[in-house]
Order: structure tokens, then sequence, then C-alpha cells
């Protein structure tokens, strides 16, 4: 079973099989898998299928996966924790590009690492955002992380493996 995270106005919660209609309209969308590490471009139905079933077979006490959802608009966005990058836990978040600059992402964050300290006790958390995205910089600063300095290549699955200068943040409980 997945934890839900109650905000104001957000609810995550893990995704189920009726979310994929609505993440795949959101993850279709080019400048929205493009500021992704992970999302393919073209992205549909059977794509977001796929995620789902891989989020159902998730080891929560690892790594875990939301969706965003707005009490009055549905699903709203994406938002995950893992491991991929070696033993930190990163956060990544993907929202809907008629949800952006409405402080969706920064709530969702903020609510995340809440649960991530307060249900799994962690307290470092790390993120990453490519230089060529300001505003998820932002995001990331308002949800109280902090850049490192360092900034590496990270390969864009959208952009066809592009190699993209990615910022490093990390967010101390």
């Amino acid at each position: 079973m997945s934890p839900v995270i109650s905000t104001e106005r957000l609810i995550l919660r893990g995704p189920v099989i009726t979310d994929a209609p609505a993440i795949a309209n959101i993850a279709g969308d080019f400048n929205v898998s493009a500021m992704t590490t992970s999302m393919p471009h073209p992205y549909g139905l059977e794509d977001a299928e796929t995620w789902i079933g891989k989020c159902r077979g998730l080891d929560w006490r690892r790594e875990a996966m939301f969706v965003i959802e707005h009490r009055a608009f549905g699903v709203v966005g994406l938002l995950g924790f893992d491991r991929k990058r070696g033993s930190g836990t990163e956060i990544g978040y993907a929202l809907g590009r008629p949800f952006w600059n409405r402080g969706y992402a920064t709530e969702a964050a903020r609510a995340g690492l809440k649960w991530a300290k307060r249900d799994w006790g962690r307290k470092v958390v790390v993120a990453g955002h490519f230089a060529d995205n300001p505003a998820s910089g932002q995001v990331l600063i308002k949800a109280g992380f902090l850049y490192t300095g360092d900034v590496e290549q990270r390969a864009c699955t959208a952009r066809g493996g592009e190699l993209v200068p990615t910022r490093l943040m990390v967010w101390l409980a």
C-alpha cells in the first residue's frame, strides 16, 4: 500500500491504472518530458500504464512514486523519490504545463519532504535541475534546497540522450 499525503490543495498518492490517461497527457508534452532525465518522448498511454505497473511493485521503504492530485482539477503531476544515482535519496517531479506557476510543485515537494523525514527518517535528500530550467530551481529553493555548487552532465531521454548541464542541490532535515 502506498502512503497518502494531503496538503491544503493537493493529495499525493500512489498511481492507479485510471490515472494513465492523465499521466500520458502530462508526460506527452515535450516541454514537460524534456525537463526530466527519464521520461521518453513521445510518451503515450502504454508508457503511462507500464510506469504505473512498475510503481505497484515498488519497495516503499526504498523508493516512492506519487501522482499529484489537485482537489479540484484531478491529476496535475508526478513526484518521486528514488536511489538511482548512488546511495542518496533523490527527489524528482513533473507538473502538467497548465499547472505551472501556481505553487503546486513547491507545495507537493514540501509535503513529500516532510513525509520522507517523518516516515522514512531521511535527513538528506538530493535533487538536480537542468540548467535551462531555472523555474525548477526556484521550486526546489522554495522547498528548502540549497545549491551545492556542483554541475554534472545528465542524459535526457526525451532529448534523444542529449547531455544537459544539471545543477545539483541538497535538502537537509
